[in-house]
């Protein structure tokens, strides 16, 4: 009997095959990762009276991936102070897209607004893995051009910040989280001037607040559909009545937005700790995001921008979620009118409160036009 020898000779040609398919497929990726960190592009309404960075406030930002644009649109006349935060979860569209269309379309006549329209623009440079996410999206400008945004993820890129400790600990409390939340906006309030890379945004921004002695902030997220907190208000106790008018405010315009207080002890979030740590009035808001839950199914464009899942309105009839769901879901458009109106409600409010100190703007888009007509008409095209 012949044993058969093992012959290399007869597999080199299958190897080199193999190696070049791997490469091909490393530098086919490496090409994807790359373009992730292309910044999506931001237009400077004609509000705008000042852009800045983050770096501005705190120049050791400066030149890392933790710097972000800021956007100051002023009023003629001395007033209050706002500052609305979106792209705290970049996943989190109708946050990012409002600060974007109020950049876009708001002028002051008295006050200020501050914007942050991408908070942790880490995040913003890649997606939740093995949760198949487009990378981005585009919509229509008023032009009929295409303006293009990416969707990210939740927590600061691993690159920025590694290795996630076992457990993380909110550095003025001592609450115990679970280890990747030492790479999450909103549970690192007020941040820590020499902690990590997350937490050095957090106290930048907290430090921005100072500074500019911000009166009322606003922090705009999204929650999936099955999420108890959602199309509501998170209010400190010190913003809980101008929160309650707004809520009425909202009700009555036919936009349900429940309210509810910010847990003493739950640490590290915007709503409790810029309340805690700065003057201003703070308050988080949530919108419906089909995109990010677990009953969804396929993960693409059309669900982020239309919001329509058949999984979610079968879930509904069974009860499983904690906002109505039908055919025609929850798009970006209602989304962002959503968070817009809030804003516009809050400021209503606050005025009510502050005759003395004033922000009053024109131009916020309406929920109703931009349920209605959609976000391009309020979109400017790219330069």
């Amino acid at each position: 009997m012949t044993m058969k020898i093992f012959d290399s000779e007869s597999y080199r040609p299958r190897a080199w095959v193999l190696l070049a398919a791997g490469l091909a497929v490393a530098i086919c990726s490496g090409a994807i990762f790359l373009d992730m960190h292309k910044p999506e592009p931001l237009v400077a309404g004609p509000g705008v009276t000042q852009q800045k960075m983050l770096s501005d406030y705190v120049p050791e930002l400066a030149n890392t991936p933790a710097d972000t644009p800021i956007y100051i649109l002023e009023g003629e006349e001395p007033g209050g102070t706002l500052m609305l935060i979106g792209g705290t979860h970049p996943q989190e569209l109708s946050g990012v897209l409002a600060a974007v269309l109020t950049m876009e379309n708001v002028t002051p006549q008295r006050g200020r607004i501050i914007i942050f329209p991408q908070a942790n623009r880490s995040g913003f440079t890649h997606t939740d893995p093995l949760e198949g996410f487009p990378h981005t999206f585009s919509v229509q400008a008023r032009d009929g051009s295409e303006r293009w945004f990416r969707v990210g993820m939740r927590l600061s890129n691993p690159i920025h910040q590694w290795p996630d400790p076992d457990i993380h600990l909110h550095p003025q409390s001592g609450e115990r989280m679970v280890g990747w939340e030492s790479r999450n906006l909103n549970r690192n309030y007020p941040g820590v001037d020499d902690g990590r890379y997350t937490a050095r945004i957090n106290a930048a921004i907290t430090q921005v607040a100072r500074q500019e002695n911000v009166d009322l902030l606003l922090d705009m997220h999204e929650a999936y559909p099955e999420y108890p907190i959602i199309n509501m208000m998170v209010a400190h106790e010190r913003a809980f009545e101008i929160s309650t008018l707004a809520m009425i405010g909202l009700q009555m315009r036919g936009i349900p937005m429940d309210l509810m207080a910010s847990p003493p002890l739950l640490r590290g979030l915007s709503h409790r700790e810029f309340g805690d740590h700065t003057q201003a009035l703070a308050i988080l808001s949530e919108t419906a995001n089909p995109a990010m839950g677990r009953f969804r199914g396929r993960t693409d464009e059309e669900l982020v921008v239309g919001g329509r899942d058949a999984n979610y309105v079968r879930a509904a009839k069974l009860r499983r979620l904690f906002v109505p769901f039908d055919e025609n879901g929850h798009p970006l458009n209602e989304r962002t009118g959503r968070q817009l109106a809030t804003v516009e409600e809050l400021v209503i409010a606050y005025n009510e409160a502050n005759p003395d100190k004033q922000i009053d703007v024109t131009g916020i888009p309406t929920y109703e036009d931009v349920t209605a007509q959609g976000i391009s008409p309020f979109l400017l095209p790219t330069p």
